[in-house]
Parts: structure tokens; sequence; C-alpha cells
């Protein structure tokens, strides 16, 4: 097998185009690498597995599948964040969210794999920890989401490892992240194109605090004729006859969608879930409906107040008064739209299981399209 240890760095920053790039026009202003990791100590890690071809064969493949990690603090911190979640529509998985919402922090990493490789995804982060000494208390609750790539991957042979898992972990970094057929987004498919991870971010102004805020989703959901790429119906106009359809069209949504917000505002848990609830808003930006089929789940964390989690006495902590938080609110908005945008134009055609092909989204067509509704950015005509 494959296994491709794909990290953050910028040694591994792909030369494939962003949705910027084509033109695309997004409100606000990205940070440094437009990625969660302009959220200062951030990391993010990656194995893709990629094997085999031809009819599908279980447990043997074709494997289209892999891990994603994002760790608020970085490999080396075991410190928890503040958190806070929001389920979108429920028909999927976020392992750890029950401790969250009551305890209010997440106290590791956060994974994103297959739908059906959750459980040794939680099972290898709780080893991890447990060698590395991380254990912040006596037992181990991990945040593992999914999104179901068994269109093109052999998802019932259980190919994703603990090793795998590991070799995540330990490529995490910050910097440029890769983005499309890569870790747990690998096998994607969102509005009927190949798709998978994607990220941005957004720096906000200084009287708005200066703060930054950074998106990570594993796309996996819509369906054709709901795109929308800058408000423009970009779906509509790119027919099956030009771009075939993996398969046939389903009845209704049946897809899922991960999205990771992370900030430094100095926000609590009751806040963080408020701006996990906004990502709902980028993510229709670009179409979706949410149908009763689709997994879409979201986690917000802030790595402001550190070292708060461990303390055994009074500890006083920076709170950013709602009064002051819209701002957030507006660049997580901005940020979840661009990232799965992004996620969409870093993939690349993937033939899996069966010969089952899934093409990316043509550029050029996007770029004539975004022309046609006059959405073409400025930039683009450098």
């Amino acid at each position: 097998m494959l296994i491709s240890v794909l990290a953050g760095a910028a040694a591994f920053a792909q030369n494939k185009p962003r949705a910027r790039d084509l033109g695309v026009p997004f409100d606000g202003v990205p940070g440094t690498h437009n990625a969660i990791t302009d959220v200062r100590g951030v990391e993010v890690g990656f194995t893709t597995l990629v094997k085999g071809e031809g009819p599908l064969k279980q447990g043997e493949g074709p494997v289209r599948t892999g891990v994603t990690v994002v760790l608020p603090r970085g490999r080396a911190s075991g410190d928890p964040v503040f958190a806070g979640w929001f389920s979108q529509n429920g028909n999927g998985e976020m392992t750890g969210t029950t401790w969250i919402e009551e305890g209010g922090f997440l106290e590791g990493a956060v994974f994103i794999t297959n739908t059906h490789s959750v459980g040794v995804v939680r099972d290898a982060a709780i080893a991890w920890s447990v060698k590395q000494g991380r254990m912040f208390q006596p037992w181990s609750l991990p945040v593992v989401a999914e999104t179901w790539d068994g269109t093109l991957n052999d998802i019932n042979g259980f190919h994703v490892k603990p090793e795998h898992v590991t070799a995540a972990i330990e490529s995490a970094s910050a910097g440029p992240v890769r983005e499309g057929n890569v870790g747990g987004g690998t096998g994607m498919i969102c509005y009927e194109f190949k798709c998978g991870t994607g990220t941005a971010s957004r720096k906000l102004p200084a009287q708005a605090g200066g703060y930054t805020v950074g998106v990570l989703v594993q796309a996996n959901h819509g369906r054709r004729n709901e795109l929308r790429v800058a408000g423009a119906p970009v779906g509509q106009d790119i027919p099956v006859p030009v771009v075939p359809r993996p398969g046939e069209p389903a009845a209704e949504e049946q897809g899922s969608i991960i999205i990771i917000v992370a900030t430094d505002a100095p926000l609590l848990p009751h806040q963080l879930e408020r701006v996990a609830q906004r990502a709902t808003m980028g993510l229709a930006r670009t179409g979706a409906t949410s149908g009763n089929g689709s997994g879409d789940i979201f986690l917000a964390f802030s790595t402001a107040n550190p070292e708060v989690a461990g303390a055994t006495r009074e500890v006083h902590v920076s709170m950013l008064p709602n009064a002051r938080i819209s701002a957030v609110f507006s660049a997580t908005v901005e940020a979840t739209e661009e990232a799965i945008i992004n996620a969409l134009i870093g993939a690349e055609t993937m033939t899996g299981r069966d010969g089952r092909r899934v093409e990316a989204i043509p550029h050029e067509r996007l770029r004539d399209l975004l022309k046609k509704y006059g959405r073409t950015s400025v930039d683009s005509a450098r």
C-alpha cells in the first residue's frame, strides 16, 4: 500500500491553484497561509492511503482513504483548549462531544477519517496519548469525526490502522496545508465532483481585535445542481454530458461535512458553540441544504487562555464580550465558504473501486462561468 504522510509544512506546499487563483472573489482578509494553521499553535497532519485498482475485493481494495489530525496547540503540548460543537444534521459521528458540552474543553487533537474507521482511530489516539504521557484525565475521550468514502474506497475493508494514526500525528506541523485528495479527505466527493480536504482563514482588523479565525473542512456533501461559487449557480451550468456524475443521482442529499473552526480570540465554551453554529452559514453559501442523510457536524476551539484546564484553584480567564463577537462570526462564515471551495478546487480526478471515476471540477470552465455571472475577482486579471 502507498502510505503518503503529508504534513502542513512548507516543504509540502502544493503547487495546485486554489480558489482565489482562479479568480473566485471572497469577502474578508485571509491570514498568511489562508489556512487553519494561521491560528498560532495549530498544526495539521495527514496520512493518505491509496492502493489498487479495478473490482472491489473486500479487505484488499482498492483503497482510497486516510486520516487527518488537527492539534490545537501543536504536537508538543497537551494543554486543553476551550471548545464548543454543533450538529446541523446528525446523520454522522463526532466522538467526544458529550464531554466537550459538559466540561467545555477539548482535551486533545481532532481526528477526521472515514465512517467505518472511527473506532480504530479513536483507539489509536488513546494509545498515542498513553505512550506520550498526555492523558489529561485517567481516561481519554478523543474527538474523532467522519464522512463516508465508500463510493471510491473499500470502506468495509478497514484499511486504516493504528500506525496510520500515529503517522498523521507525527507528521503534523504548521504552515501551508495540503488540500483535496489528502488525509481523511482522500476518497471524498462534494457536489458530485471530486472533493476532500480544504482550509482557509481570516484576519480580523485591528479595531475588531486583530484575531485570526481558521477553518478546516472534510467535504463530502451536496448535489451538482446545488453548487454555488461566489453566489453563481455554477453546478447547474456544468451538465452531466460535460462532466459525468459518479453514478446515478441520489434521490436526496446523502453526504456529509465536518468543519473545524480555530481561533485565538478569547472565547468561552458557550461562545464557541455559537461560533460553530455560524459554520452552517458558510456551508449554505456554497449551496448545501443539509438533507436527512447528511452528517454535518462542526467544532470550534480557542487557543486563548492557556493553562486554565489544569488549574486547581481559582483562575482568571479572558473573554471577548458578546458585543464584540460578531466579527468572529463573520470571519467564520467567510472562511468556511472558502475552505469548502478550496477543497473542491484542490481535488483531482480519481478512479477507485470497481473503476468508479469521480471528476474534478474543470478549472477553466469554472473561470468562464464566474465571468459569465460577473463574479470574477480583480486579482484574476493579472
